[in-house]
Parts: structure tokens; C-alpha cells; sequence
């Protein structure tokens, strides 16, 4: 990026690919225009208020949109799901004092009579069976919907439905994302993240809390807690039809990948949890409970020993990668640390032979002795390029 972060020199509009950016001083005056974050906000009825605000992560467009409701100073009540994103859970729990976290097992709890005004968090790492009761619920009982698409496809058919389910009923819904992860083919240009506001115009959730006045909030949160977005971090090829058509690939692969380790998962461990929404990785849970120590360090070494095979796998948090990435995962539902493999866009083949190892190396390594025993009535060669296909894999090792 090649001004600084005043704008002194006489040009006052700069270009990065489709994106225009206006400032006097970055932080406290960003504005951005460029292409909708989203293929179905093409669908969005014209009279409906939309606003898009970028801002520097993912977690710095969630801190900026809770900070704003606090500012209405009225009781709300946040619905979450099991798998709703950790740290989004951690920021409401220690940082708002306005707000109250109810987390929900299921659906039907929802409808307990609220103190305050009602926010259903949708998060696209929920499992499938509860992001499909959220849908084929109304939506009257909640003042505001937000959705985390960070996992999904800015063209996903999901977010589309969602959009669908919240302007059926007339409630708005704040979309919010994560762009490092998905929308940069792969390569992690830089860190960003959005809010996208849809909504009527005459809504209010409280005196003064129309949507347009909520988005003002957030805007000013933006600016106060320093997250604007940066200008460098926008990938330029956004908006390209090729990045969209090779966006789509990209997605396609890693999805027909997910498809094929959940039903090999599943012969291991038929009544396993591998549904989340987005179908990016899945969670592997040891025989023995583990601290979150002792989960990073499993991840670190079975990521060690496979890639001493030449297999494209590295210990990593974050996912949307062309290699496999392991990290320890804490499964809040159930109160226990896990091991997640977030799945990459590899050739069908090259996939086929990493699950294969993972599977093998975690039975050796993460399970039962009676696990282990097993394994070795297995035949196993160690090859980088070969390996023999296992001929009964135990069941005892839980994996979900």
C-alpha cells in the first residue's frame, strides 16, 4: 500500500482493484465502496435499508456491533447454539453488561418468555440439525437475527435462506464475517471483517435503535476501538469473474473432501457428530480427557509425524487452506478439548491418502489400549508414497 495513513497528497480517492477508499485520516474516517460482500444481497427488496461496514478482523466487527447495543442501555438476551464460535461466546460473557448469554441445547428452548429485547446468534459453525430448526422456525420471537457466514461462501445457498427467512417476517439481521479465511483463494491477503445491515426502514428494536442508527453505532465503535479496516488488506481480484468461478472450485473441492472423511468417520464411528454448517472439519475427541495443553500438543505432534511422510498437513488455527490444519478444539456443549482437522481443497487421491494416516496415527496414538491393540493386527507401511489400506479399523476410538 503506497500512501500513509493520512492523506495529505492532493488525490483523495484511492483504488485497490473494484474498491474505492476516502479518508483524511484512516482510522477515524474509512469509507469504502466496492462490490456487495454477497451474491444474494442482489435479492434484498429495494426499499429495505443496507449498509456494508469493513473493519480489520472478524472479531473487530463483533466487538464493534455488541459495544453498539450496549449503547441503547436496555436488557438484551443473546440465543446461541452448541458450536457458536468460542471467542464470540468469551467476548459477550466477560465484556457487556446489558447483555445476558443464553445458550440453548435446543431449539424449543427459545421460547421462554425474554427480560429484554431478543437477538438469535446464528454461527455457521452450529451443527446441521440445529441450523435447519432455526430456519423452519418464525422469526417473530426475536428483535434482531445476526448470522456469522466466516465459514460459508459469500454465494453459499445458506446465506441466501437466511436472508430469505429474516425478510419473510420483516426482521432485520446483521451479517457479519471473517473475509481471512475463505475470500482470498486460499492465501490469507489480510486481515478483514464486515458487517452488512439489512433491514426496513421503520424498524426499531428501542427508542432511537432504528437499524440505520445501530449501524451509526457501530460505525463510531469501529472508529473509537481502532478497527478500521486496513486499504492493503482488500484483495484486489474480488469482484473478478475468474476469482469467482475459481472461488466456487476452491469451495466445491473442500466440501466433495468433507463429504468423503465424514463417511470414512462415520464406518469408525457411526453415531459421531460431523455435521457442522459450514462442512470445513470435523473433531476428533481422544478416548481420555485432555486439558487444552495437552489437545494443542496432540495436534502439534500428529501434524509433526505425518508431515515427516511428505503429507500436506501443518498445525494450524484457522481453516480454507490447500493443506490439512490441526488445532485443538474445545467442544463447549459437552465441556471438553478436542482435536480439529479443518479440511483443504487437495486432489481427491492425495485427500484419500492423508485420512487414511490420520486415522491410522490417531488410533495408535489417541486411543484405548484396546484401540491400539487392534491397530497392530492391521498391516501399516509407512511410505510417502504408498499406504496399505487398513483392514479393520477399531471402534473404540470416539471421533466426532
Amino acid at each position: 500500500w503506497a500512501f500513509t495513513e493520512t492523506a495529505w497528497t492532493e488525490e483523495k480517492e484511492f483504488r485497490s482493484g473494484p474498491f474505492r477508499f476516502c479518508y483524511d485520516y484512516q482510522r477515524a474516517g474509512l469509507r469504502v465502496s466496492g462490490p456487495p460482500v454477497y451474491e444474494a444481497l442482489a435479492s434484498i427488496p429495494q426499499n429495505y435499508f443496507q449498509r456494508t461496514i469493513y473493519t480489520s478482523s472478524g472479531m473487530a466487527a463483533i466487538s464493534a456491533l455488541l459495544g453498539a447495543l450496549e449503547q441503547l442501555n436496555k436488557p438484551l438476551e443473546v440465543i446461541a447454539f452448541p458450536g457458536t464460535y468460542g471467542e464470540t461466546l468469551e467476548l459477550m460473557e466477560g465484556y457487556s453488561r446489558n447483555l445476558r448469554l443464553q445458550r440453548l441445547t435446543n431449539w424449543r428452548q427459545s421460547k421462554a418468555q425474554s427480560i429484554g429485547y431478543k437477538v438469535v446468534w446464528i454461527d455457521c459453525c452450529i451443527g446441521s440439525m440445529a441450523f435447519q430448526d432455526v430456519l423452519n422456525s418464525p422469526t417473530h420471537p426475536f428483535d434482531l437475527i445476526v448470522f456469522d457466514t466466516t465459514g460459508l461462501w459469500v454465494g453459499s445457498g445458506r446465506i441466501q435462506r437466511v436472508l430469505n427467512w429474516a425478510i419473510g417476517t420483516g426482521a432485520p439481521i446483521v451479517l457479519l464475517r471473517s473475509h481471512t479465511k475463505l475470500d482470498s483463494l486460499g492465501v490469507e491477503y489480510g486481515r478483514l471483517g464486515s458487517l452488512v445491515f439489512v433491514g426496513t426502514p421503520e424498524w426499531k428494536l428501542a427508542e432511537g435503535g432504528s437499524l440505520e442508527c445501530i449501524s451509526e453505532q457501530v460505525a463510531n465503535a469501529v472508529r473509537l476501538f481502532g478497527g478500521t479496516a486496513v486499504p492493503a488488506h482488500f484483495p484486489p481480484f474480488i469482484g473478478n469473474s475468474n476469482y469467482a468461478c475459481l472461488g466456487r472450485q476452491r469451495i466445491a473441492a473442500m466440501l466433495h473432501n468433507s463429504r468423503r472423511i465424514r463417511k470414512r468417520l462415520r464406518i469408525v464411528m457411526p453415531s459421531a457428530e460431523l455435521d457442522f454448517v459450514h462442512g470445513l472439519y470435523v473433531a476428533l475427541m481422544p478416548d481420555n480427557a485432555l486439558t487444552q495443553q495437552q489437545a494443542k500438543k496432540l495436534a502439534e505432534t500428529m501434524c509433526r509425524d505425518l508431515a515427516v511422510l511428505g503429507l500436506p498437513v501443518h498445525h494450524a488455527g484457522s481453516f480454507g487452506f490447500d493443506f490439512a490444519a490441526a488445532e485443538w478444539f474445545r467442544d463447549l456443549a459437552r465441556d471438553r478439548h478436542l482435536v480439529r482437522v479443518a479440511v483443504p481443497d487437495l486432489p481427491t487421491e492425495l485427500w484419500n491418502h492423508l485420512v487414511r494416516e490420520i486415522i491410522q496415527w490417531w488410533n495408535r496414538n489417541a486411543g484405548s489400549p484396546r484401540s491400539r491393540a487392534g491397530m497392530l493386527q492391521n498391516t501399516y507401511r509407512r511410505g510417502h508414497t504408498q499406504v496399505r489400506r487398513i483392514e479393520r479399523t477399531s471402534r473404540t476410538a470416539s471421533i466426532i
